[in-house]
């Protein structure tokens, strides 16, 4: 009777993997349909073919009895999502994005394609690689282009290039990154205080965290799915410290249109005419001292000392920038070749994808926990946003949508006020109280938003928001690496209902690894999870399950029927 029973409940397995795909198809259809159907004036997403791993677990976890994990995960890998591209030769990407782009024509969707090539990416971390310079990188562009022709498509060009410059790159870590996140919003500098946090974690490092408990099951689909919230995202600490007034005269050193307090009234030495006096902006140089305390021999009256010369205002200083040459940003200084070179390859690539007539390009603005508006607004315009439709944020990320939305409002407004001639250190910042912003963006902003830039944001895995982890554990957090308990989020859709934001998209494909996450430590095991993770780009069967039960909203598994 048990041995029946055994082979009863394996055959019914096997049926139910074969046949999965077909049972669940309308629980797939129904919860794209969702998102389609708002997103019906717009456009709707291509859902790219699944990765092989991921229908492996599908199988894997039909063959175990649980359907319901099963249904749900085969739901997310279907659903609209972006298609990565890096590393191919040009002949390959060619023929990969002109059958990518032939397909979705075909079904009437918009594809969106994640190009991710650029020399020298990720600052040699996890997902190190790129093209070999400028020259290849350029080539590798023209043969995406080529593939592309006069299809429609969606591009959000090199994440992480902007935000994570070749200036940026302290080694071959993603350090920069992880210590802008944790900063307290202060005005010491960042090495100065990545030194020191790094110093400081090292000494009070624990033991590493034990793994991770068997993984909750997947909550009823009628109820509330969402664990005890995450904590606020980290400020980003990168406001730059004003300088000050170059006008305001130092304190601490006498004004030489002021009488001497240390002599007589009767002693006080007489006012300088007017052509004589030295201008109130000039500071005395270090070489210049003091005069002497007057002795009973001297004169009542001190001799008039000839005007110091007034520079002339009509030859500047070489070291000093042209003041009418501040304001444009078109040119702002660089710090090295590669970032120059950086910078070079994304106008090239602007350039020719926008050329296509029907290519819409996002480029790379990093998110709300990284770096401020006024770091980020001059990089956009250095890397060719005039010519861009807009920019993307929170690629392969966790932070919310309100977040990721006011960010993008925030840059937006300062893109156009300085088009109009602004600053961008004038420019409201996210680490702004809500109402000066408000105020801010009032007095400066225009009411139209066709006259700026609009935005795609990422919401593939910030359905619980971000990560985080207990301070101090660990010598380096790594936060945006393969955090746990993280969910699907907000489905992709182009109608946001937002007028600067173009599309809600899963950027990152959800259930790829970012990488071993060592979190400072020697490894192999990621001190977190207590696993050794898949490289990056590779299938993670215990994250993918991780999203799927921690989405919010949560994933449909059943098909509800009208009038049922």
């Amino acid at each position: 009777m048990r041995k029946r029973r055994k082979i009863l409940t394996v055959s019914t397995a096997v049926v139910a993997a074969a046949t999965l795909p077909l049972l669940i198809s309308p629980v797939v259809s129904a919860a794209a349909r969702e998102d389609d159907d708002d997103s019906s004036r717009i456009a709707r997403l291509y859902a790219p073919p699944p990765d092989r791993d991921s229908f492996r677990q599908v199988a894997r976890l039909a063959w175990r009895g649980d359907f319901r994990d099963s249904a749900g995960l085969l739901a997310m890998v279907r659903t609209p999502q972006a298609v990565w591209y890096g590393d191919e030769t040009p002949e390959q990407i060619e023929r990969l994005v002109r059958r990518t782009t032939r397909s979705a024509d075909v079904q009437g969707k918009l594809p969106v394609l994640a190009l991710y090539n650029i020399p020298g990416r990720d600052c040699g971390s996890y997902s190190s690689g790129g093209a070999d310079g400028l020259a290849a990188y350029e080539a590798w562009i023209d043969a995406v282009a080529e593939g592309i022709g006069g299809r429609k498509v969606l591009i959000v060009l090199e994440p992480d290039s902007l935000a994570l410059l070749p200036s940026d790159c302290a080694d071959e870590s993603n350090a920069d990154q992880t210590a802008v996140e944790e900063q307290p919003a202060a005005e010491q500098p960042a090495e100065e205080q990545l030194a020191g946090e790094q110093q400081t974690a090292i000494e009070q490092q624990p033991a590493a965290e034990a793994p991770p408990t068997d993984l909750p099951p997947l909550p009823d689909p009628g109820a509330s799915t969402a664990p005890p919230a995450a904590s606020d995202a980290q400020g980003t600490g990168q406001d730059t410290a004003q300088p000050p007034d170059a006008q305001s005269p130092d304190p601490r050193l006498p004004d030489p249109r002021l009488p001497d307090p240390r002599l007589p009234a009767s002693e006080s030495p007489a006012p300088k005419p007017a052509e004589a006096q030295e201008p109130s902006g000039l500071q005395p140089s270090a070489s210049q001292s003091p005069a002497p305390e007057p002795s009973a021999e001297q004169p009542s009256t001190l001799p008039e000392l000839p005007p110091l010369p007034t520079p002339d205002p009509m030859t500047p200083d070489p070291m000093t920038p042209d003041l009418e040459d501040v304001g444009d940003l078109d040119t702002p200084v660089v710090e090295d070749q590669e970032t120059a070179a950086r910078y070079s390859e994304i106008n090239y690539a602007v350039d020719s994808l926008t050329a296509l007539g029907n290519t819409s390009v996002y480029l790379d603005a990093g998110h709300a926990g990284w770096h401020s508006v006024r770091s980020i607004v001059p990089r956009l315009i250095k890397a060719g946003i005039d010519r861009a439709t807009g920019f993307a944020l929170n690629v392969s990320h966790y932070q919310t949508d309100p977040d990721s939305a006011w960010y993008g409002r925030l840059i937006s407004s300062c893109l156009a006020y300085a088009d109009e001639g602004g600053d961008p250190e004038d420019c409201a910042d996210q680490s702004w109280s809500r109402r000066h912003a408000r105020r801010w963006l009032h007095a400066h902003v225009p009411d139209d938003p066709g006259r700026m830039k609009h935005f795609v944001t990422d919401t593939s895995r910030n359905g619980q928001g971000p990560w985080a982890p207990r301070a101090g554990a660990h010598a380096d957090t790594q936060s945006w690496c393969n955090p746990p308990a993280r969910g699907l989020g907000r489905r992709p859709t182009t109608r946001t209902g937002d007028a600067l934001l173009d599309a809600a998209l899963w950027v990152k494909t959800p259930g790829e690894s970012d990488g071993r996450c060592l979190r400072g430590t020697d490894g192999p095991l990621d001190p977190v999870r207590g696993t050794v993770n898949p490289d990056a780009g590779e299938w993670f069967p215990e994250q993918a399950l991780e999203l799927v039960r921690y989405a919010e909203p949560s994933v449909k598994v059943f098909r509800r029927f009208p009038g049922r």
